[in-house]
């Protein structure tokens, strides 16, 4: 088949499918786990830097060189299976190892990853965990035994997941050196793709919950802020029918405040969108695991909806109240752009009366002109023709006088009737212009 047949993007789509298979692996086994991402701008950071940061990781340990342009790796480092994953906003990288410590989340099972090559990370540590795949005893209540010495009693949970298939057992608590600690207890003949799948979603529910919850930070910040704004935008909305402020004047001061809502949401919206983006995956991690009840101890379930999702509801809760305070603003805006509206057309009406007025005025005052012009030229006229008529008076007898008096009336007519046709004649140009 001629490669012009398919889109060029076929065969990309479909290897991103297959990009990150879960691992494989018997128990029992030892899981080391770490996610780094940068503080700020997280998504626009430099990938190159992730790259060589894992690169660092496996020329120490002899193994295989990560190719630049990929976002995810498997390698052999000595004893350790790594995979390593670059994510919109964070990088992981999951060591397991055939065995259990000798001790119980012995520090030295992350020994892979050590303190220098962490601080390196171009991001910070947000998940670091410990995870112990154990044969699961003929009775559970054996490994609940062993598992009281691991964890903290209130926070312990302790579930079946798959058709009692595996138990998962942790306190979500931080130990003294900094890992977070998980047990899973597997029926002998579990199979290693089962045991995989069951440890890449422990490990996947555990980083998009830590994720997810930066957006409860950045909710009390927004919160704090928006207890300042909110009087402001009450004080503006509630002022908006004295008379005595100028609508403008209002009006500057509610852009004001909408300017600065609406930089709180260009500021908060992107973490926002990844909370509830990742909140959705932590529940279906938690789905995926088909939990059901232990003894009596506390599921996943319900450990978070005591603990996890009051802060989701929180971030929710403060985006909500964004929108409606950028929803109020925009209201209370429209209504003052409407008053201004209003108050510059009454403006703008005593504008053109005033115009009006002056017009007629002056109009009256052409008039008079006109007027003062017509007898100015007649008087004009009657000068000049009494002197060319001087002579022709004498020779006839007419006095002088009587002369005078017989041209005024006949003067004035005249001027009177040409400005007036010339002033028609001007009006009628002026009508065709129109037309």
């Amino acid at each position: 088949m001629s490669s012009d047949t398919d889109h060029p993007q076929r065969y990309a789509l479909v290897n991103e499918l297959h990009a990150r298979p879960s691992p494989r692996l018997k128990a029992p086994a030892t899981c080391a786990f770490v996610a780094f991402k940068e503080p700020r701008d997280a998504a626009n950071r430099d990938r190159s830097r992730d790259v060589a940061h894992l690169t660092e990781l496996t020329e120490r340990h002899g193994g295989q060189r990560p190719d630049p342009q990929d976002s995810h790796y498997q390698g052999k480092l000595g004893r350790h299976d790594l995979k390593w994953e670059s994510h919109t906003e964070f990088v992981t990288c999951m060591a397991m190892t055939p065995g259990l410590p000798i001790r119980p989340f012995d520090p030295s099972a992350g020994a892979i990853f050590s303190q220098e090559w962490q601080d390196d990370a171009p991001g910070k540590r947000i998940v670091a965990m410990l995870v112990q795949i154990d044969i699961l005893p003929e009775d559970p209540q054996d490994a609940l035994n062993r598992i009281g010495d691991w964890f903290a009693r209130d926070g312990l949970t302790a579930v079946w997941v798959l058709d009692e298939m595996a138990v998962i057992a942790g306190d979500f608590r931080i130990d003294s050196n900094g890992w977070m600690r998980f047990a899973i207890f597997v029926r002998p003949d579990l199979g290693e793709g089962r045991i995989g799948r069951i440890l890449h979603r422990l490990v996947e529910l555990e980083t998009y919950r830590a994720i997810s919850m930066l957006g409860l930070d950045r909710a009390r910040i927004l919160s704090r802020r928006l207890n300042e704004l909110e009087p402001r935008l009450s004080a503006i909305v509630e002022g908006m029918s004295d008379e005595n402020r100028s609508a403008e004047n209002v009006l500057q001061e509610l852009l004001t405040v909408s300017a600065e809502l609406e930089s709180q949401a260009v500021q908060h919206s992107f973490r926002f969108g990844a909370t509830t983006a990742y909140e959705a995956i932590v529940m279906d991690r938690i789905n995926a695991l088909r939990e059901t009840r232990l003894y009596g101890r506390q599921m996943l379930t319900e450990f978070m909806r005591r603990r996890y999702k009051p802060a989701m509801r929180t971030v929710k809760s403060a985006e909500e109240r964004l929108r409606s305070m950028i929803e109020r603003a925009n209201r209370a805006g429209e209504l003052l752009r409407t008053r201004v509206d209003v108050e510059r057309s009454a403006q703008n009406q005593l504008l053109l009366e005033r115009m009006d007025r002056r017009a007629d005025l002056q109009l009256r005052l052409q008039h008079t002109v006109e007027g003062l012009s017509v007898v100015a030229i007649s008087y004009y006229a009657v000068g000049l023709l009494s002197y060319a008529l001087y002579p022709l008076a004498a020779r006839i007898g007419v006095d002088k006088a009587y002369l005078v008096a017989a041209l005024t009336p006949i003067a004035v007519l005249t001027v009177w009737w040409g400005m007036w046709r010339i002033k028609r004649r001007l009006h009628q140009t002026h009508d065709r212009n129109d037309l």
